[in-house]
C-alpha cells in the first residue's frame, strides 16, 4: 500500500512517510526468520539480525542502513543447516524505525547457487507453513 502523493525518491527508498505504510514491491511474501547475519560493504563490516526472508531477498534490522543501491556481501546460516550461506546482494529499500518496530534495509539477492536457492525455498515454505498453522 502506498500513498499516491509519495515522491519518487521516497518510493525508491520504500520508507514510511508521515506514518503511512511503505510501498511493498516484493514478488513473494517474506517468512519471519531471525538469524545472525554478517555482511560487508566495500569499506565496512557489520553483524546484525535478519527479520524475514523470501526467495528473492531478506530484511536486516539495523540502526545504520546503507543507501539503496549499495552492494553487500553476506554470510548467514539457515535454521537446521550447518554450513553458512554466502552471497551478494543490493540494498533495495530502507525503512525507518516506526512505533517501536526496528528499522533496517531490504536486500535483494544478486547471486545464489542453485543449491542455496533450493535451501532458502525449502526453509521459506516451512516457515510460512508454521505461520499459517
Amino acid at each position: 500500500m502506498a500513498r499516491v502523493s509519495m515522491q519518487a525518491d521516497e518510493v525508491r527508498r520504500g520508507g514510511v512517510i508521515d506514518g503511512e505504510v511503505e510501498l511493498d514491491r516484493r514478488r513473494s511474501t517474506r517468512a519471519p526468520m531471525t538469524v545472525r547475519i554478517d555482511y560487508a560493504t566495500v569499506d565496512e563490516m557489520f553483524s546484525e539480525f535478519t527479520r524475514d526472508i523470501n526467495e528473492g531477498g531478506l530484511f536486516i534490522e539495523t540502526e545504520k542502513p546503507r543507501e539503496p543501491g549499495t552492494e553487500v556481501t553476506m554470510q548467514f546460516s539457515l535454521p537446521g543447516t550447518a554450513d553458512a550461506l554466502k552471497t551478494t546482494g543490493r540494498v533495495v529499500r530502507v525503512t525507518p524505525s516506526v512505533n517501536g518496530k526496528p528499522g533496517g534495509m531490504g536486500i535483494e539477492f544478486d547471486e545464489l547457487t542453485p543449491d542455496d536457492r533450493r535451501k532458502i525455498d525449502e526453509i521459506v515454505r516451512e516457515l510460512r507453513t508454521r505461520c499459517e498453522a
